[in-house]
């Protein structure tokens, strides 16, 4: 008990960290009307963000992070599956506190953007700079095409994980881990970000969501979109099994083949 407790700590406090760095750097860039920062930042910030969680959490966990990441290791990498719920919650949980800290912190420069009316469309919206949704001034208008854009986006990054992390491929050092890791989802905001944020990450998006609903944007922040809520949370689940699963059959699996006779 005493060591789950341990791995909950490292799983809240890293993805407190990544949350915390990546929401505020979506909060400064609105807000500073793109004088404090660009499309480019957030990627940058982002990916720092994920570096950062992993050096903190990593020592500990290996810092998922991510319910992705956590139900991907445990279908295909052994994590055990009584884990798989309290990690999940730590995740959550991390991520709300950090979408509290950052209000907290921003809460004058946001009222002064809205003028003390929190919106979650439109010119002075700012719900999302906590969540994701899907671009405004985009072509992705359905439920559907959110999907692949999180199962794609995910996959991507999950299969990438599993490289990283694999010893029996490259295997970068453990310092260098964090660092890849950060690289490849500024990557995946550069490449796949256009469509609708690249949450990949169900923790990332549903703790700042449920954060934002009581925090003054009301139940719209569920329906909007046609109720596009579950879409980071869905995709990124079956991304991410997905993504571990093709990199093990391509990848991993062939491992232990090496050397036998053809």
């Amino acid at each position: 008990m005493r060591e789950l407790t341990r791995e909950l700590a490292a799983e809240f406090l890293g993805t407190l960290v990544l949350v915390t760095f990546g929401v505020a750097v979506v909060a400064q860039v609105t807000f500073g009307d793109q004088k404090s920062g660009e499309y480019l930042s957030i990627n940058l910030g982002w990916g720092l963000a994920v570096t950062m969680g992993v050096f903190v959490a990593g020592g500990v966990t290996g810092a998922h992070l991510n319910p992705a990441v956590t139900l991907a290791l445990a279908c295909w990498r052994g994590f055990s599956w009584s884990k798989v719920l309290p990690y999940v919650a730590a995740q959550l949980a991390g991520a709300f506190v950090a979408s509290a800290l950052v209000y907290v912190t921003y809460h004058e420069a946001l009222t002064h953007f809205d003028g003390g009316v929190r919106q979650v469309a439109g010119e002075q919206g700012t719900a999302g700079i906590w969540a994701t949704y899907p671009n405004a001034a985009g072509f992705l208008s359905n439920l559907p095409g959110g999907l692949v854009d999180q199962i794609v986006g995910t996959a991507l990054l999950v299969g990438v994980i599993f490289a990283i992390g694999d010893p029996r491929n490259l295997g970068p050092p453990a310092w260098l881990g964090p660092l890849a890791v950060g690289g490849l989802v500024v990557l995946i905001g550069m490449t796949f970000g256009y469509n609708c944020g690249y949450a990949i990450n169900p923790a990332r998006d549903l703790g700042p969501r449920l954060f934002t609903a009581l925090a003054g944007w009301g139940s719209e922040v569920f329906t909007a979109h046609d109720n596009w809520w579950w879409v980071p949370v869905v995709g990124p689940l079956v991304g991410g099994v997905l993504g571990g699963l093709v990199y093990e059959s391509f990848i991993g699996w062939q491992h232990g083949r090496q050397g036998e006779p053809s």
